[in-house]
């Protein structure tokens, strides 16, 4: 007597294609995603109509509401702030100034005054669109 085997289907899924898009979408979105860095002082810039869009400073000074002044995330005083951006003056670089919507516009000459007796040619204060 014969007896019928049973036959196995070995039905399965082929799943590397559906690899491949994945990682094709990851790296995608890894290409055209802008990477934003955060500064770490939190401040309440002013507004303004005619704002732009803030790129990724190098060098950037922020003033706080109670008047600290930090200079690339490190706090500092008015001379240390000009002996820093001395030793930056010879880059062709625009300076950001973030001061905070309530920091003191006295503060804020100053550190204008100390970057242009600096010999830094070019800054810019930011702000945020209304």
């Amino acid at each position: 007597m014969e007896f019928e085997r049973k036959r196995h289907n070995h039905s399965y899924m082929n799943i590397a294609p559906l690899v491949d898009v994945v990682f094709l979408l990851l790296l995608f979105f890894m290409l055209t995603s802008h990477l934003i860095q955060e500064p770490a002082v939190k401040i309440k810039l002013p507004e303004s109509e005619t704002a732009m869009e803030e790129g990724n400073a190098v060098k950037t000074i922020t003033i706080t509401k109670g008047g600290e002044i930090f200079f690339m995330e490190r706090r500092v005083d008015l001379a240390e702030l000009r002996n820093a951006l001395k030793e930056v003056s010879g880059l062709k670089e625009t300076i950001r100034i973030r001061a905070d919507r309530e920091a003191s516009v006295g503060i804020l000459i100053r550190v204008v005054d100390a970057i242009r007796l600096s010999g830094v040619s070019s800054f810019s204060i930011v702000t945020e669109k209304a």
